[in-house]
């Protein structure tokens, strides 16, 4: 029987998926602190939460439910881009975010309004260098994720068109629950690329692959 190969830098790999959703989930938690509003798969989330769901069940919960459900069709349409990322997504996202959110409010109870831009500053640039960990591991993605790059693949369409639309039906799912979109959410939508790319060439790739790697990567 043959052994099961793992992917080189395996341990690093682990490492990277895991720090960067305990840090995307911290970051979602800066979010709804600063309230700015929040990334569009969370303006979803929470306010079909809020709406429906919030009297009876926590947020870390209902985002293991929803991600649960949504886990179960990405099972039938891209298997292929389920991994362990995808389980510690699962798993963390949500009870991270209810801690994050109950250990910053208990700091910072009545935050200012300098305060709050700052806590959606400390947001952006956390959850991209976060999303940068995340996806330069390569372990799979996230089950919302999954689904534009399949609709992209599948259709032949630039993937940022397919997952511009997808986030644009988040946010007014989002806003029909009663949740509005917020600066952050517009500010996330037009700087989280560029600034995932920033750290994906200084840190995250240099990191998984070595610098001399990395450079020979590029040059190629």
């Amino acid at each position: 029987m043959s052994k099961l190969k793992l992917p080189d830098h395996f341990q690093k790999r682990v490492g990277m998926t895991t720090v960067g959703v305990i840090f995307c989930a911290i970051a979602v938690g800066f979010f709804k602190c600063s309230s700015f509003g929040v990334d569009p798969f969370q303006c979803f989330a929470q306010g079909v939460w809020g709406r429906f769901f919030e009297s009876f069940t926590t947020y870390g919960v209902y985002y293991m439910i929803l991600s649960a459900i949504m886990l179960v069709i990405d099972l039938f349409i891209a298997r292929s881009y389920m991994g362990v990322a995808t389980l510690v997504n699962m798993f963390l996202t949500g009870y991270i975010v209810d801690f994050a959110v109950w250990a910053i409010n208990s700091v910072c109870p009545d935050p200012s309004l300098p305060m709050r831009i700052a806590f959606l500053a400390i947001g952006v640039l956390v959850m991209c260098f976060a999303s940068s960990l995340y996806m330069t591991s390569n372990l799979g993605v996230s089950v919302y994720d999954a689904i534009p790059i399949v609709i992209a693949k599948n259709r032949k369409w630039p993937f940022r068109f397919v997952r511009i639309g997808c986030d644009l039906i988040c946010v007014c799912i989002g806003a029909l629950s009663g949740l509005l979109p917020g600066v952050g959410t517009l500010i996330t939508a037009f700087f989280m690329g560029p600034l995932i790319e920033f750290f994906n060439h200084s840190f995250s790739e240099p990191f998984l692959f070595g610098k001399k790697a990395q450079g020979e990567k590029e040059t190629a």
